[in-house]
């Protein structure tokens, strides 16, 4: 008898097959369809709404051609976030460290400093700041808004410099914007404040050869430094011909006897630095590492396949999944405490510095009341005003010392040194 295999299928496999292929085929049909909508957005993204010309002081004019840029830039308007020792909110820093106002006896500061806010507020708080109630140079609108570069190519740098601040103010009307970094043309980043440059010039490098990296740092370095108004003509220079670090800038300024004000208590010949992030970020691992001021404060993000720049300027403490969780695995409590840890222990030491500061500044008047010569107080006076420089540029740059926590540390531990110093010759 023959034995016959049964190969007949049973129906219900035959079935099963037909339907399994035809979810695969769905799937990969829908994978080729996401790539082929994503291709697309890409090349639509690049498409241009209108022609942007030379020296376009309007953001909203550079949105129609980048919406998503232009909506997260939008977005600097609030000012809700808020850190341990920061956030994108107006404080009065004088009602919360009543030193400064003794500290800036005689200058501008002490009427009136606050800490500043996004972006979008430049030319608003300039505006209500009390320092401009007395009059001030044209070199004060500098980084405060992209009508700045049309008006120097206009006048010429030096003449937008020799200028008086209230006659320019009704051309100065538009934010910081687009037109301070990109180039209308390229969108490549760019220089647009001649001050960057000729800094680096006099220490015989050329940031036209910079990378793209380098520049998503050096686009901040235009205002995010030190900086001083030189000469009768105020022309905006940096301090850097010897070095970034505050030990070089202020051999720099001594050199030159360059002087903001005379303390109208001690007497002493002041500097007031200004907002030294980039010399002080130079100086921490983050730079050493090739980490760019931008991939912290402007990480980039994805809108369906469009990756771009978040151009939401702010503390990356608002956006730790985006800036520091790219590199650092660790929890966001976890990150966020490392950076509150560093913070408390600089504004630790600053508060001691202020209050030496503070001090030495009413003991050197009291020993000008009672007879002390200009002999007698020469080197008291020096270690004033090099102390206080060394606390102020710790204490006026942004993110209290993170940028770069050990040197900080170390310059405001000198600052503290130095008024000790003061007061025991005193």
């Amino acid at each position: 008898m023959e034995n016959k295999t049964n190969t007949t299928r049973k129906p219900w496999i035959n079935w099963l097959l037909f339907t399994g292929t035809a979810i695969v085929v769905f799937l990969l049909g829908l994978l080729a369809s996401s790539v082929i909508e994503r291709r697309s957005e890409a090349k639509l993204y690049f498409q241009t709404v209108r022609e942007i010309p030379d020296w376009e002081p309007r953001n909203e004019v550079w949105g129609q051609n980048f919406p998503r840029e232009y909506e997260t830039y939008q977005s600097t308007l609030d000012t809700s976030f808020s850190s341990v020792h920061g956030g994108s909110a107006k404080h009065d820093q004088l009602e919360l460290y009543p030193e400064l106002v003794v500290m800036w006896a005689g200058y501008a500061f002490s009427r009136d400093y606050s800490q500043g806010r996004g972006h979008y507020y430049a030319i608003q708080d300039i505006r209500e700041t009390l320092r401009t109630d007395i009059p001030q140079p044209a070199t004060c609108w500098t980084c405060k808004s992209p009508d700045v570069p049309r008006l120097m190519e206009e006048m010429g740098v030096a003449e937008f410099y020799k200028g008086q601040w209230v006659d320019l103010g009704s051309e100065v009307v538009n934010n910081i914007g687009c037109q301070d970094c990109h180039d209308p043309k390229t969108m490549n980043l760019r220089i647009t404040r001649p001050a960057l440059k000729e800094a680096f010039e006099r220490r015989g490098k050329d940031i036209t050869q910079a990378t793209h990296q380098e520049m998503r740092s050096l686009v901040c370095a235009q205002c995010h430094v030190e900086y001083y108004f030189k000469g009768e003509g105020k022309y905006l220079t940096f301090p850097w011909d010897k070095g970034f670090s505050a030990d070089d800038m202020e051999a720099y300024y001594d050199e030159v006897q360059h002087v903001d004000w005379v303390h109208k208590l001690s007497r002493a010949p002041m500097l007031k630095t200004q907002h030294p992030d980039y010399e002080i970020y130079m100086t921490g691992v983050h730079a050493d590492r090739g980490v760019s001021c931008a991939d912290c404060h402007m990480p980039y993000k994805r809108d369906g396949g469009m990756k771009f720049t978040d151009h939401k300027i702010q503390s990356p403490l608002a956006n730790v999944s985006g800036s520091c969780q790219v590199c650092h695995r660790e929890s966001e409590a976890k990150l966020i405490a490392n950076v509150v840890e560093r913070q408390d222990k600089v504004v630790e030491l600053r508060r001691i510095a202020e209050k030496n500061l503070a001090r030495v500044h009413v003991e050197a008047k009291v020993a000008w009341d009672n007879g002390a010569t200009e002999q007698e107080m020469a080197p008291v006076l020096q270690l004033i005003r090099h102390a206080q420089w060394r606390w102020d540029w710790v204490a006026a740059a942004n993110g209290f010392g993170f940028h770069s926590p050990v040197e900080a540390l170390r310059v405001m531990g000198t600052s503290i040194q130095k008024s000790n110093e003061a007061r025991i010759l005193l």
